[in-house]
């Protein structure tokens, strides 16, 4: 009966003991549910919602692979041919607010060349908000926007700044106001801690003006710009109209003195072509162009650039340009060239 007890009595025990032990056990919480990623199609095709909030993401980005010809090209080089390779990614996100649309966008850039002596960098090529038509951050500019299609009107430097800018749009017509930081083209700039410092700033500003009407699928659009440093401006003019199965592009460009937004100390410039959409897939552009100096300089050249579409996002290229300059060799030039946009 000794043992019996015993028995029962330690069975007892580890009853107690279960039952406390039970009292006592973490149990898990219940997974919550999973939020899938949602589509937004509020600002167009590639957005979506960023999980637990109402701000739409898109990203994307480019690679493109050239390789170029011409004599002594790039910087230092006696080379008759080069490569490169650039790539970039952006992040664009979207919300909709009290104050309108409120917009930040961001694009990372990296380039490697063999051209002259071979260079690899990557940059924060743009960063700016947006706020309705409010701009403001490092963006390209409105001059920066410029050009015809094809390879040889390069009037307009490419200039991205520190720039605060506001564009009215109406639909068929826009008018836009900018103030650029031209500081760091002056005095050049000192990498502190990952950020471009510009070196002795001072009063190096800039003034954009934009405005642009549509007719159908039609427009003209003018620019103009002030270098309050260099005390000089430009204005460039650009007309953009279908034509049978293609697009014909003119302008005309003219700068009063030396500054940081023209390119090669133009003074004027007339440029047209026109991109015919000969397939679906192949557009061929031909292209010409006349300038002249500051120093009086006239220079003229023509140009053919072939795109030919091998499946979406990816194209292949090639272009061949002859330029014409007084008192200089004439000069031929070109590249192949392959991207892919995602």
């Amino acid at each position: 009966m000794n043992i019996k007890s015993l028995l029962i009595g330690s069975a007892a025990a580890l009853a107690a003991v279960s039952g406390a032990q039970a009292a006592d056990a973490i149990v898990a919480a219940e997974p919550e549910p999973l939020e899938y990623v949602r589509v937004c199609d509020a600002f167009g095709a590639g957005y979506f919602y960023i999980p637990g909030t109402e701000t739409c993401l898109r990203i994307g980005g480019e690679v493109r692979f050239t390789v170029g010809f011409g004599e002594d090209v790039g910087a230092n080089s006696t080379s008759d041919w080069y490569s490169a390779t650039r790539g970039r990614v952006f992040f664009d996100t979207k919300t909709d607010s009290e104050l309108g649309t409120i917009g930040t966008y961001i694009r990372l850039q990296g380039n490697y060349s063999s051209a002259g002596t071979p260079s690899s960098a990557v940059s924060l090529e743009q960063a700016y908000i947006t706020v309705g038509g409010l701009k403001a951050g490092k963006a390209l500019t409105w001059w920066d926007d410029t050009g015809i299609n094809g390879e040889l009107d390069d009037f307009a430097d490419a200039s991205n700044f520190n720039t605060i800018s506001y564009l009215y749009d109406a639909g068929s017509f826009r008018i836009g106001l900018g103030v650029d930081d031209l500081s760091g083209e002056y005095n050049g700039s000192t990498l502190v801690g990952g950020v471009a410092v510009p070196n002795n700033p001072g009063n190096e500003l800039g003034i954009e003006g934009y405005a642009q009407v549509d007719f159908g699928a039609s427009n003209i659009a003018l620019r103009g710009v002030y270098d309050f440093e260099a005390e000089e401006g430009a204005l460039y003019a650009t007309l953009v109209a279908p034509v049978g199965p293609g697009e014909l592009n003119v302008a005309v460009g003219w700068a009063s003195g030396t500054t940081v937004y023209v390119n090669n100390d133009y003074e004027w410039t007339v440029a047209a072509s026109y991109a015919l959409k000969a397939t679906d897939k192949l557009t061929i552009t031909p292209s010409a162009s006349y300038w002249s100096t500051q120093d009086n300089v006239d220079a003229w050249g023509v140009g053919l650039l072939a795109e030919y579409q091998l499946a979406k996002g990816l194209k292949v290229g090639a272009t061949v340009d002859y330029v014409d300059v007084d008192n200089e060799d004439d000069n031929v030039s070109g590249w192949v060239r392959l991207t892919r946009s995602f």
